[in-house]
């Protein structure tokens, strides 16, 4: 059996794994009744006597629900599908040049009637495996197991009622939204023209404009949310810096240091970054809090992250001021010309950009003005670039099918979290971020009684610090690699992100910490 085959193998059991063991534990068949699932943690508390061990309370809670069992195992089952993406990517591309050499083999004997070369011109191979290479595809893909093992074993109702009403799919929506808003012409013009200004100062120099976007655009963060930073963000590092073709490493460095900036660029304020979104209101947190608390910290931390990465790749920033990259491309005229934009198409931009903030949390509004914005996009075409909304899709379904996955897993993530004390519980917080949104953990923190506020910061503190170490770990984050991962072979690696995001995580938990 080739290596081919034993991918295929083990990722067909790990499907049929979770039916087998769905089955077992519920028995139930596909009925239209509906069981609760998952269970709420009050649930799982009133069973608890105070004092036993973690271990001990996760067994119980596992004999209470066996099916939690499962549902975590399809989850890290997912995770190592992100780690696997790129060995499905390579397997795609060895059966694409195969089939590419058959069909010139096959037209130079001339053997193949001219029906059957049309035929064999999709290779489903190649295709198969490129869409299990597809990071953004992976969390969605595993969604199917998944709604499997939850109809086995607790009846089509729960399905209906889990997917229907205990999921929210507000962010993945927002997302999209933000997402293409963004990376209209007229805002990005706006935010390029900005960090120029900046940029400026040091000659407008591939190292200025490498400073300039690091440092200010994260902070946008804070003002026009995350994704939206992040978008710009990418863009213009595509632009002003992947373009000029800097070392592997280099690449990889900027792309850490950016998922991290981007993380805690949105702590300046109570309503841009979905983790401290989620727990201002619960736990009162304004945007003097924030500042006071995190904002202040997390400039520092961005300014003194981005400042040991500038002295170690200073020689090779040096390098690239001698390169070029034409401003106008080949078949991107339209999207790359220099024409200014008008201030009245920018201003209406920014409204509505401002609209989607201002109602992150009701769809209905948000993706009300986004039908608008696309209608005033056709009528001011003549001033917009070509809105491709598949980078902008691809993140949303990415984002769906990890908060399907996440409202699965608080069986185990909270009494990890309530039995750790500052310092642990931080770093506990940024090791979990890693394998999950870190929304979902400062989530998790609001379901528990009596947290103390020590404890509360130190767990929203980890959750914005980790943020960068995983594609997975921050919502903004499958944004930026869509848009940069074609700097990276099509593919950025889950191990070479994380050692690239290490400094800079430490230096910011250090900040938040220490200070």
């Amino acid at each position: 059996m080739n290596r081919t085959a034993v991918h295929a193998v083990i990722f067909v059991l790990f499907i049929h794994a979770g039916i087998a063991t769905a089955w077992a534990a519920g028995g139930h068949g596909w009925t239209e009744s509906h069981n609760q699932f998952p269970l709420p943690l009050k649930h799982y508390t009133a069973h608890e006597i105070e004092g036993q061990s973690l271990w001990e309370v996760l067994k119980q809670r596992a004999t209470q629900e066996p099916l939690n069992i499962v549902v975590t195992l399809l989850f890290f089952g997912a995770i190592v599908h992100t780690f696997l993406a790129s060995k499905f990517l390579k397997i795609s591309q060895h059966y694409a040049q195969t089939h590419r050499q058959r069909i010139k083999h096959e037209k130079r004997t001339a053997e193949a009637k001219p029906y059957k070369e049309a035929k064999d011109d999709v290779c489903f191979k190649a295709t198969f495996f490129h869409f299990l290479g597809e990071i953004e595809a992976v969390f969605g893909l595993w969604v199917l197991p998944l709604i499997i093992t939850l109809a086995l074993g607790k009846g089509w109702g729960t399905v209906q009622h889990y997917l229907s009403y205990q999921v929210n799919y507000t962010e993945p929506l927002f997302v999209v939204v933000i997402m293409a808003i963004a990376a209209s012409r007229p805002v990005l013009r706006f935010a390029e023209d900005t960090l120029q200004r900046v940029a400026g100062f040091g000659g407008s120099s591939p190292a200025a404009w490498w400073l300039a976007i690091l440092t200010l655009a994260p902070l946008l963060g804070s003002l026009i949310t995350e994704p939206a930073a992040m978008t710009i963000s990418a863009l213009l590092l595509s632009k002003r810096f992947y373009e000029l073709q800097p070392s592997r490493r280099f690449r990889y460095a900027t792309l850490g240091l950016l998922f991290v900036n981007i993380s805690v660029g949105g702590t300046l304020t109570h309503f841009a970054a979905p983790p401290v979104l989620i727990v201002a209101r619960p736990w009162g947190w304004d945007i003097n809090f924030m500042l006071m608390h995190f904002g202040w910290k997390a400039i520092l931390g961005i300014t003194i992250a981005t400042g040991l990465y500038f002295l170690f790749f200073r020689k090779e920033l040096a390098q690239l001021k001698g390169k070029t990259v034409s401003t106008v491309k080949e078949g991107a005229h339209w999207n790359d010309r220099e024409d200014d934009v008008p201030i009245w198409v920018t201003f209406i931009h920014f409204g509505f950009l401002l609209w989607t903030v201002v109602n992150a949390h009701t769809p209905v509004l948000f993706i009300g003005g986004f039908l608008i914005f696309l209608a005033f996009i056709e009528t001011t075409e003549h001033h917009q670039n070509n809105i491709t909304l598949r980078p902008a899709l691809l993140v949303g379904f990415f984002l769906a099918g990890l908060v399907i996955h996440g409202g699965c897993q608080g069986w185990w993530i909270a009494p990890v979290l309530t039995r750790l004390t500052e310092w642990p519980l931080m770093i506990g917080a940024t090791v979990l971020t890693a394998f999950n949104d870190n929304a979902a953990i400062t989530y998790l923190a609001t379901q528990v009684p009596g947290l103390a506020g020590s404890l509360k910061y130190a767990v929203v503190a980890g959750a914005v610090t980790g943020g960068g170490l995983t594609v997975i770990a921050n919502a903004p984050n499958p944004a930026g690699q869509s848009i940069l991962k074609k700097y990276f072979d099509g593919m950025v690696s889950p191990l070479y992100l994380a050692l690239s995001a290490l400094i800079p995580t430490v230096v910011m938990g250090a900040c938040f910490m220490l200070l």
